[in-house]
């Protein structure tokens, strides 16, 4: 008996890199899996390319069930048809996995239009699309006094997290995504839905050719950049033993898990004076709340 079993998942992305290291876990465990690809290249263009169909022929040889699903996240209507289609097939879903991305990195003063609204399509529109969809089936189905159990599982990034550059278009919407995130936690809790990101480091085409989880040491038998290493965490998020955890945001580097938090209260200046913050009140306060010395103020200033 594996720890998902009986439970359908959608995974998007699913064909390659670590969509499909999410897609074999999960299989592995037990889900039946949607293995939804559109097939593209890393840039979003056509390629003609199947890998949905390659991780369907990958899990039905293991004796796992899985099916393929050849539609955008971007569009609308395919995703509520997704969840549809999902629903009349296996009778139910359990689990969302919103991992398909594309890249189109440049620097902000170079970006095109295209370039911005492709990326945040894919990333931000896509995982909103898909688990607004889920989650409104699982809402009705809550409604109708069944019992829930609604996995939603995003992914997010260092780049939207701690930002890097030449990315603003990825790091917007991977920074959107970690927000969405915990709004759906906030909305969705009431009906058994849990809602998670993970932001995996990982070497997958998008990060083919940038420094990232270089300072990570592989040791005999263990590659700590393996896209497979986020796949635990997906397949606990998505069983039952994760039921209690909501909202949060964890980090896999290489074998080792971080918990994120987001944005605290570092320091505070209250108003002197009680009424409004002026700016002549904030000149001096500003530094302060940072640790620097004021503009003007440093040691031997206008002697």
């Amino acid at each position: 008996m594996g720890i998902l079993d009986d439970k359908v998942a959608i995974v998007t992305g699913g064909g390659r890199g670590l969509g499909r290291a999410h897609c074999l876990a999960l299989a592995e465990a037990g889900a039946t899996v949607v293995v939804n690809d559109l097939g593209s290249g890393i840039h979003g263009e056509q390629t003609g390319d199947s890998p949905a169909d390659e991780v369907v022929a990958e899990i039905t040889k293991l004796g796992g069930r899985a099916i393929a699903d050849h539609s955008s996240v971007t569009d609308w209507a395919a995703t509520e048809t997704m969840v549809a289609d999902t629903v009349a097939e296996f009778g139910r879903l359990d689990i969302v996995v919103n991992n398909a991305g594309i890249v189109r990195d440049r620097m902000l003063f170079s970006m095109t239009e295209a370039e911005f609204d492709s990326v945040i399509a894919v990333h931000l529109k896509g995982t909103f699309a898909l688990t607004r969809h889920a989650c409104a089936y699982w809402r009705e189905a809550s409604k109708r006094g069944e019992r829930v159990s609604g996995r939603v599982i995003n992914t997010t990034s260092g780049t939207g997290l701690f930002g890097n550059q030449g990315q603003s278009n990825y790091g917007a919407a991977k920074a959107g995504i970690a927000g969405l995130t915990v709004l759906t936690a906030l909305e969705m809790r009431r009906y058994g839905v849990t809602a998670n990101a993970i932001s995996p480091i990982a070497a997958t085409r998008m990060t083919d050719g940038l420094a990232v989880g270089e300072s990570l040491q592989a040791t005999e038998g263990f590659d700590p950049r393996d896209p497979a290493n986020a796949s635990g965490v997906v397949v606990y998020l998505a069983s039952d033993s994760a039921a209690w955890l909501t909202g949060q945001v964890l980090r896999i580097e290489g074998n080792r898990l971080n918990r994120l938090q987001g944005w605290t209260v570092a320091a505070v200046h209250p108003s002197q004076s009680g009424q409004a913050l002026t700016y002549d009140e904030l000149v001096d306060a500003v530094p302060q709340l940072y640790g620097a010395v004021p503009a003007g103020r440093a040691t031997g200033a206008g002697q």
